[in-house]
């Protein structure tokens, strides 16, 4: 088993390391190439979303990372990659890859200075860290979306079959349970 993580920017080294904790190899996507390599599950990292999606577009990865996912491909994706996902942005008009029935609001928990962590809930694990980074709010849901996690109120992780999407970024910490999560759940 080899999991891609998109490092076109953001936090996908913290990604990497939590796969190597868990002795899963990692393979970067930084080129259209890279798609060529075997891999059986993706991490679309935080970070800027609109950086991201107008590299996978200039870069020629963004067809085909999105037929991929909609053709079965495992992915998780924290906060940014989030965004990435969603079929609509409720503060902006852009729709990056938009595979994944959720709507959601950019930077709903406020500004950097707004930043925070906390403890959650998590369908199947318990309680796990929460790190809320300029964090996006999944504001809804289309049926056959599962609500996996909330804070608040607000949900925070959502699957909808192969996808798995968080506002949070669970791999900042020593806590893998999440990509565990990933990795028993949605890679066969």
């Amino acid at each position: 088993m080899r999991i891609a993580v998109l490092a076109l920017q953001g936090d996908f080294a913290e990604h990497e390391s939590v796969f190597k904790r868990l002795n899963v190899p990692t393979l970067q996507l930084r080129q259209k190439n890279d798609l060529d390599l075997p891999f059986d599950g993706l991490v679309l990292p935080g970070g800027e979303s609109t950086v991201q999606g107008k590299l996978l577009r200039e870069l020629d990865m963004f067809e085909t990372l999105r037929s991929r996912i909609l053709n079965g491909l495992p992915v998780m994706a924290t906060c940014a990659g989030t965004i990435l996902m969603a079929q609509q942005l409720l503060d902006d008009p852009t729709v990056h890859l938009g595979t994944l029935g959720i709507s959601v609001r950019r930077n709903a928990y406020g500004r950097q200075l707004s930043s925070f962590h906390t403890i959650g809930n998590f369908a199947g694990i318990k309680e796990v860290p929460m790190s809320f980074i300029r964090a996006p709010q999944i504001e809804f849901c289309i049926p056959g979306v599962e609500v996996l996690a909330e804070y608040n109120g607000r949900i925070t992780a959502v699957r909808q079959g192969n996808q798995l999407a968080m506002t949070f970024h669970p791999e900042l910490g020593e806590d893998c349970r999440v990509a565990e999560y990933f990795l028993k759940e949605m890679i066969p």
